[in-house]
């Protein structure tokens, strides 16, 4: 028997499947390892933006969605998919309930600790709400970056040093950068005080963190394309941010595939779910 974390819940965001960058051999193995009551795919999940360009769906991406299915299916786990920006092909299903798997805009999340509203934030981001084109620019520039990335850490590896986030950097460096993300959790956290709620959860800034703003319990998952972090709930109520770094190092990965896995590969469905989704998106 697989070793487990066992939480209430869990919440993720931002994984981008359909782009080289998304880490989704490391979020499927996260999610093999953990068992929980309540997932929330906190938007973002698959990023249809990019497949309208020139993404790539691969069998990894197939693996996790594999993997959220069968939480739902033999886990008996409540799957919750909120929609983000760069799965706005979602919009014009919601809401949207399969057995136990739902489709929505936003989320309360009950817990211990009180009333969490759960979104993906794109809301508060006045470019990708007023000005689509130049949000569809700045993504392409992302993705720029993303690759610049790769490159100058397959580099860092020759020389036996650790990942190094480019554009983590530029955000912590560009005071533009910093105002953004500074207003966005305020503006998250005043609407949070609005609906009545204890706290908030969001993503879509790819920037995690756990901290209070102005008496409300404010929680970004991050991503799973540099920063690797999720979201857990503990069954006390007690909100948890965890690094996939960290998380490896109690439940290591293995080197080859699980026989599960490696039986998916020779599968033709990556390519029908590619096909099913390019179809949606468009």
């Amino acid at each position: 028997m697989k070793p487990t974390l066992n939480v209430r819940s869990v919440i993720l965001s931002d994984v981008h499947l359909g782009t080289p960058h998304a880490k989704a051999d490391e979020v499927t193995h996260f999610l093999k390892h953990v068992r929980c009551e309540r997932l929330l795919l906190n938007g973002d999940i698959i990023d249809g933006w990019r497949l309208r360009r020139d993404g790539r769906w691969t069998k990894a991406h197939t693996r996790f969605i594999r993997r959220v299915l069968t939480l739902v299916q033999k886990k008996d786990t409540e799957v919750v998919y909120l929609r983000g920006n760069h799965d706005d092909f979602l919009a014009r299903l919601l809401p949207m309930q399969f057995d136990r798997l739902s489709l929505v805009e936003d989320h309360i999340l009950e817990s211990a600790s009180g009333r969490y509203l759960v979104l993906h934030g794109d809301v508060f981001d006045g470019v990708v709400k007023n000005m689509v084109f130049l949000a569809h620019l700045g993504d392409m520039g992302y993705a720029l970056l993303l690759r610049l990335n790769r490159t100058y850490n397959w580099f860092r590896r020759l020389r036996g040093k650790d990942y190094f986030s480019l554009s983590a950097a530029i955000k912590a460096r560009v005071k533009q950068a910093v105002s953004f993300v500074g207003k966005f959790e305020e503006q998250v956290a005043a609407l949070a005080r609005e609906r009545g709620c204890t706290g908030v959860i969001c993503g879509h800034i790819h920037t995690a963190a756990d901290k209070m703003i102005g008496g409300i319990h404010y929680l970004n998952s991050g991503d799973w394309v540099e920063s690797l972090t999720a979201i857990v709930e503990h069954h006390d109520g007690r909100f948890e941010l965890i690094t996939f770094k960290d998380f490896v190092q109690q439940f290591p990965m293995a080197k080859e595939l699980p026989a599960e896995d490696a039986a998916d590969e020779a599968l033709p469905f990556p390519g029908t779910a590619q096909a099913a989704i390019l179809a949606a998106v468009r």
